[in-house]
């Protein structure tokens, strides 16, 4: 099974990029698997099949928040026929993007996974992320799997141990545009919003207990308290995104000097949308694919020029 790893920032082109590897009939494009179970997949601990599914099946508290306050990423693909679809605050997480984008009918690709997962052995969580994406890939009738997710260079140091022999692309975009692509996202405002707590106050309004004493500036960023419009105020100052970038990238690259994959490829959102025959070209003969000059001719006009944005300042 050939494994392949998109690391980013997010908001450069990534899911752009997923979407087009899709097109490639023998690769199973894996859209947000590894940032749906973050932090989880830095665990080093040792888990049951049973006890691993049971993660893979709950919801997700982040995408809980996003959907109670009205804003819901649009990533989120989980069509309204599914069984699911009356009571989103409970949908399991990899229901809501990286199933749905697999196929037309995510709950019975859900039910046949249950089946197979449960029955994994005993084993370290990231042995459990790679048999799972291995049966993803299977089940999908694919040879090998990419897995993207937007975000996830702030969890490189984990994909790299956890996946020595995997191919790596790291996919980078200039922080201004990055920074205010993100201030209009709100999983991006949601995610600034928590590094800001942790580096002003030393708290993740996420992970306070029950009657825990905080900062009366965290409090009102609390789940039960976070409003809409507060959220989106924030991403009015795309400024406060910069620094996340800065600390993102620093965090993959950092991570790559440190242990470097054994088969890394680069590549520039701006090179991608300049030239996309020769970069896509590129990116498909580094995955193994079998003809990737006749993928990228079948994809390329999807790369469009995106629409200038201001520069934070």
């Amino acid at each position: 099974m050939d494994r392949a790893i998109i690391i980013s920032n997010g908001r450069c082109g990534s899911t752009l990029l997923s979407d087009l590897i899709a097109e490639e009939p023998e690769t199973c494009s894996v859209q947000e698997f590894f940032m749906s179970v973050a932090p989880w997949s830095r665990s080093t601990e040792i888990i049951t099949g049973q006890e691993y599914w049971q993660v893979l099946s709950s919801p997700r508290e982040e995408l809980q928040l996003l959907f109670r306050i009205g804003l819901p990423p649009r990533e989120v693909r989980y069509p309204r026929s599914g069984r699911f679809y009356a009571d989103l605050l409970n949908l399991p997480r990899i229901l809501a993007i990286t199933l749905a984008k697999l196929t037309d009918n995510p709950d019975k690709l859900f039910d046949g996974l249950a089946t197979r997962v449960n029955t994994f052995p005993s084993q370290r969580v990231g042995a459990h992320h790679r048999s799972f994406l291995d049966l993803l890939a299977e089940l999908t009738g694919r040879s090998r799997w990419v897995e993207r997710s937007g975000g996830s260079s702030q969890i490189t140091p984990a994909l790299l141990e956890n996946f020595p022999a995997a191919k790596v692309v790291y996919l980078t975009r200039g922080w201004a545009a990055t920074a205010t692509s993100m201030s209009r996202h709100a999983s991006f405002q949601l995610v600034q919003l928590r590094a800001e707590m942790v580096g002003r106050h030393g708290v993740d309004p996420f992970t306070v207990g029950a009657g825990e004493d905080v900062p009366d500036e965290v409090r009102a960023y609390l789940p039960d308290r976070l409003t809409a419009e507060t959220l989106q105020e924030r991403g009015k100052d795309p400024k406060r995104f910069v620094g996340l970038c800065a600390f993102m990238s620093s965090q993959a690259e950092q991570a790559l000097a440190d242990n470097p994959p054994a088969e890394l490829h680069t590549m520039a959102y701006e090179k991608l949308v300049l030239d996309p025959i020769r970069e896509l070209t590129r990116l498909g003969q580094f995955l193994g694919f079998a003809d990737p000059e006749g993928w990228t001719a079948s994809v390329a006009h999807r790369v469009r020029t995106p629409t200038p944005v201001a520069v934070p300042v």
